[in-house]
């Protein structure tokens, strides 16, 4: 098993070239990659047809467009939210796209044709109807619908490794696959229920249609997804595990699912325990589950950030970033400055830069965070040296605008004048100083490194550190290692802003 070493490596001079991709450069034909993304779309594509067909069926035309426009309504809502929690460490839109693509698809389908079968196998066989749709809604359903849409998950675990590090993603894939079958099933359920309306003529707030939007889009739009998080969260603690931790990354995601199922199957059972049984399950489960998931979920991105402080300054000593990019890296507001800031001044595509930016820098601290814990995977060395060369690649545009959302979010301090008179460059006035934020000097002679990296004066010169100037001899110049040139013989008398 792969560890961290002890010490990153210095950044390359001239820098390094571009990262190993891994590819198989012999593959055979089923193993290049255009053949699967090829043969995947083509499965989503002519699932989407087959569940478009069969929903056009049960509902007609009229009640298709209904289902539809209403059905539509909470999706970016939900997806907005899964974004939002995965902000830290955003995925690829490819995968979220697989993954509204598969539940609203793939899933869906499945579901339908399954629970089809199952219903009328157990209505033939008992020979009672009215038991097999309870059957069928209680137990069948939630095995079908939670294994299909668990699939999803299972898939991008296995075949985008390196996009799924955490619990985070579990939840993020989970709930998108969730919500994209929570979207296709809405739209039968509004459009069965505007024909039912259509046949009795009920309008307003006494149709079906009204009932149906209340309870399924206003009422609990969470509910598929909420079951499927529980799935996600197993394969999350699944993607923590080391390679030998077999146990760990099996039992998780078995018992995420067999949670999924129990709370599904409890919620549609809900109907069959009284008058207010539903309302009963609603406040006394769905709704305690998902603020503690939601907990959950927003501590756990809190801890990445943490974890993002923690990390990076290893990289920040061997001169791969500068002192202040762990801190703007580690807040999500300090992150959005910068992309700001590139924007305003270089363009939408220098943002992009930024924010590729940001993220190969979080992917890199998670690495290293699973690697000194002994979790690391086989390629570690590899993966860490991809991720330090795009990072390499896009510094100057990176820097500037990670600088300027250090300062400016920076907390201030106090800076306190010694009791006795000081002349010079350090003249303070008598009396207690003033609040200082951290990388603001007032004195325009202050700086660090690249024309206004403003932080509190170090030491004098040939002491301290000083602007990196790009590597020169396998790292950069004031940076010379871990006691070599470039750093103070002594502590500096001014605190450091971000130690």
């Amino acid at each position: 098993m792969a560890i961290s070493p002890p010490f990153p490596p210095y950044p390359p001079h001239p820098p390094g070239g571009a990262p190993e991709d891994g590819v198989l450069r012999h593959a055979h034909w089923w193993q290049r990659r255009w053949v699967r993304y090829g043969a995947l779309i083509t499965l989503l594509a002519l699932s989407g047809l087959v569940i478009l067909a069969l929903v056009r069926e049960q509902t007609g035309t009229e009640g298709f467009l209904v289902g539809l426009g209403l059905a539509v309504l909470p999706v970016p809502l939900l997806v907005a939210a899964f974004r939002w929690l995965d902000r830290v460490e955003p995925g690829p839109w490819r995968n979220l796209l697989f993954a509204f693509a598969w539940g609203a698809c793939a899933a869906a389908l499945i579901a339908i044709v399954a629970n089809g079968f199952a219903t009328r196998w157990i209505a033939t066989a008992t020979a009672d109807p009215s038991s097999a749709d309870t059957l069928g809604a209680t137990v069948i359903a939630p095995i079908v619908e939670e294994s299909a849409k668990a699939a999803a998950v299972l898939l991008v675990f296995l075949f985008r490794r390196r996009d799924f590090t955490g619990i985070v993603d579990g939840v993020v894939i989970a709930g998108i696959t969730a919500t994209g079958f929570a979207f296709t099933e809405n739209i039968l359920y509004l459009g069965t229920a505007f024909g039912t309306d259509q046949l009795t003529g009920d309008t307003g707030i006494a149709s079906v249609t009204a009932a149906t939007f209340f309870v399924r889009v206003i009422m609990s739009p969470f509910a598929h997804p909420l079951f499927t998080v529980l799935t996600g969260l197993g394969f999350g603690v699944a993607a923590l595990s080391g390679d030998r931790q077999h146990l760990r990354r099996v039992l998780p995601p078995l018992g995420g699912l067999l949670l999924a199922m129990g709370m599904h199957a409890l919620w549609n059972g809900s109907s069959t325990f009284g008058e207010f049984g539903f309302f009963a399950v609603y406040a006394a489960f769905m709704l305690p589950a998902l603020g503690l998931l939601t907990w959950l979920v927003v501590w756990t991105r809190q801890r990445e950030l943490r974890t993002v402080r923690e990390e990076l300054p290893a990289y920040a000593a061997a001169g791969w970033l500068t002192p202040a990019e762990p801190f703007a890296l580690g807040s999500m507001r300090a992150r959005r400055l910068a992309r700001e800031h590139a924007g305003r001044h270089l363009g939408k595509a220098a943002a992009r830069e930024v924010a590729r930016y940001e993220a190969y820098a979080t992917s890199l601290a998670f690495l290293r965070h699973r690697g000194r814990r002994g979790r690391a995977n086989a390629d570690f060395v590899v993966r860490e040296r991809e991720l330090l060369n795009e990072l390499w690649r896009r510094k100057d545009v990176a820097r500037p605008a990670l600088d300027h959302a250090a300062r400016m979010t920076a907390p201030p301090v106090r800076v306190i004048p010694p009791p006795w008179p000081v002349y010079g460059a350090y003249g303070y006035g008598p009396g207690p100083g003033p609040l200082q934020p951290y990388g603001r000097a007032t004195d325009p002679g202050y700086g660090y490194g690249y024309g206004g990296y403003g932080y509190p004066p170090g030491p004098g010169p040939g002491q301290g550190h000083t602007a990196p100037a790009g590597p020169a001899s396998g790292h950069p110049a004031g940076h010379g290692g871990h006691g070599g040139p470039g750093h103070s013989a002594g502590p500096s008398p001014f605190p450091h802003p971000y130690g």
